[in-house]
């Protein structure tokens, strides 16, 4: 088949490596894969801001970088010049093209037939405050053909804009690259999280639970990464581990050094460091955001309210949890994970494809 992603800029998030790891997936088994993203739109600045700027009383922001998953694909990864919507000469004529977010719906839906059936790939319900909600929940009625990463996603756009006929494409983990080998619980009880300025990630309400948990156990430890710096409105308490930006290959180790993974998220799409933390044996404490209640179970990990109390109190539980119950829990978070793998993934959205050619 001769397939098209949209992707908008294609940064470091979540949502873009999965679309990289099902082009290299698909690439590999013989398809012919395209992605097209846009670089970032120039920043508007005010006069006093660039005023500013260029006497050098203010510091730009930092670039965000693209990521480099997409390397691979060679010129088959096409950057628009420019920030523009991409046009017919811009998309190779094919059999399918995916959308992967509300805009990039709308640049689908626009497109030539001769471009290929076209599908709508949910990472998130996207109904955020500052988008402009009307063009976002209008991409859902859109004649394109949908596929949600979890029953969250399905159920709230099928709930909330009665659109019923949506796929259900969950995501998956590199069992191969997010091994470690089996370990015995630490001494002195290690917490893990993702470190992220994103707001419904609600990284707060992991920072209240660790310090109650501290108070509770002084001798609790914590690792965090993440590609934010350090922030101000979300202090990390001196005694936290932080890795910023580690390299893709590291962060096996890192999951691995924690004995419990903390997932405090308001919303997701899915949440993919949920199975990247059980596939490297680190069972998981999570709210019910994304995919969790249905990967989650007391075999691997908490499914805990909304509260930083009860995640302390599941980090207690775990402090005092005996070295034979907590292997017990690590074995069956990897366990869990090994039945979310990429290639039966990418059997499925093949399926999808096949069935509505």
């Amino acid at each position: 088949m001769k397939i098209t992603f949209l992707l908008p800029f294609a940064g470091l998030t979540g949502g873009t490596k999965v679309v990289a790891i099902y082009a290299l997936a698909l690439q590999a088994r013989g398809h012919e894969v395209t992605v097209v993203s846009v670089p970032l739109p120039k920043p508007k600045h005010s006069l006093a801001k660039r005023i500013k700027l260029g006497l050098g009383l203010e510091r730009p922001p930092a670039p965000r970088a693209m990521a480099p998953w997409f390397d691979a694909l060679g010129a088959y990864h096409k950057v628009l010049e420019t920030y523009r919507v991409p046009d017919a000469d811009d998309v190779p004529d094919g059999d399918a093209v995916i959308a992967t977010w509300w805009e990039t719906a709308e640049w689908a839906d626009a497109l030539p037939p001769e471009k290929g059936r076209k599908f709508y790939l949910l990472q998130g319900y996207e109904m955020f405050p500052y988008l402009p909600l009307d063009r976002v929940a209008a991409t859902f009625q859109r004649p394109l053909h949908k596929i949600a990463v979890s029953e969250f996603v399905r159920d709230e756009i099928h709930r909330n804009h009665d659109v019923s006929d949506i796929s259900l494409l969950p995501n998956a983990v590199d069992i191969e690259t997010f091994q470690t080998p089996p370990r015995d619980k630490s001494t002195s009880l290690c917490v893990g999280f993702v470190y992220s300025e994103t707001k419904v990630k609600n990284v707060g309400r992991s920072l209240a639970a660790l310090e109650l948990a501290k108070a509770a156990n002084p001798d609790l430890r914590a690792i965090a990464f993440g590609t934010a710096p350090r922030m101000p409105d979300l202090p990390l308490p001196g005694w936290v581990e932080y890795h910023r930006n580690p390299a893709q290959e590291d962060l096996p180790r890192l999951y691995a050094q924690a004995d419990v993974w903390l997932f405090t998220s308001d919303s997701e799409g899915f949440g993919l460091p949920i199975l990247e933390a059980m596939a490297c044996r680190t069972p998981v404490l999570a709210t019910d955001a994304g995919a969790a209640p249905q990967i989650l179970t007391p075999q691997n990990g908490r499914l805990l309210p909304k509260d930083p109390a009860a995640f302390a109190q599941a980090i207690a539980d775990f402090a005092a949890m005996s070295p034979e119950e907590w292997r017990t829990m690590s074995e069956a978070a990897r366990a869990t994970a090994e039945g979310y793998t990429w290639n039966d993934a990418t059997d499925r959205l093949l399926d999808i494809l096949d069935q509505n050619s």
